[in-house]
């Protein structure tokens, strides 16, 4: 009896710090969801710089979780998107595709680090293929959307608006968050 009390209480425990991992990581992303710089079509911001830590420092599922619960918050309402926005207008929008990628890039950053380890060249590579989901179902959806509002965009109008002025800067984001997971992942083990 006392062995199954033991376990009980391990499985306890570790449930209960996937829930404070996943809402940390939750409000990480809420946080970098608002440092921002404005610009015509979206803002750069840091949201993307904590998928990656989630997905990456929370494996594929947990980290996959968090961006799941910070859409659902901001579709109740609460202001966690880009420039403290919220609701389903918000991830309707243009670019809400973009909202809904950050699922899939934790989802891949988090898987390929499972697979392949959290050597930098993994972490750099999962983050460019999770980027690359993100900005093709961000920028399909922004294409749909734009259409329906203001008449056909072609394909390399969108990129031009939505993806290339933000190259440099997701680079950045990359090589930022590979180099502190990789440091991290040697200092603790979420």
């Amino acid at each position: 009896m006392k062995g199954n009390d033991k376990m009980n209480n391990l499985r306890k425990n570790t449930h209960l710090l996937d829930i404070v991992y996943i809402a940390a990581f939750t409000a990480l992303i809420t946080i970098c969801s608002q440092i921002s710089i404005p610009t015509p079509i979206a803002p750069f911001t840091l949201q993307t710089f904590a998928v990656f830590l989630a997905g990456c420092m929370l494996g594929w599922a947990r980290g996959t979780l968090s961006v799941v619960v910070y859409i659902l918050l901001g579709i109740i309402g609460i202001p966690v998107f880009a420039q403290f926005s919220s609701g389903l207008g918000t991830l309707f929008g243009m670019t809400g595709g973009y909202i809904i990628g950050f699922i899939f890039t934790a989802l891949i950053t988090g898987f390929m680090c499972k697979l392949l380890g959290k050597k930098i060249w993994v972490l750099i590579l999962s983050m460019v293929i999770g980027l690359i989901v993100c900005y093709a179902f961000g920028t399909v959806w922004f294409m749909v959307v734009y259409s329906q509002n203001n008449g056909p965009i072609g394909l390399w109008t969108a990129l031009t608006l939505c993806v290339i002025p933000y190259l440099i800067f997701d680079a950045a984001k990359i090589a930022a968050a590979a180099i502190l997971v990789n440091r991290l992942d040697k200092i603790i083990k979420l």
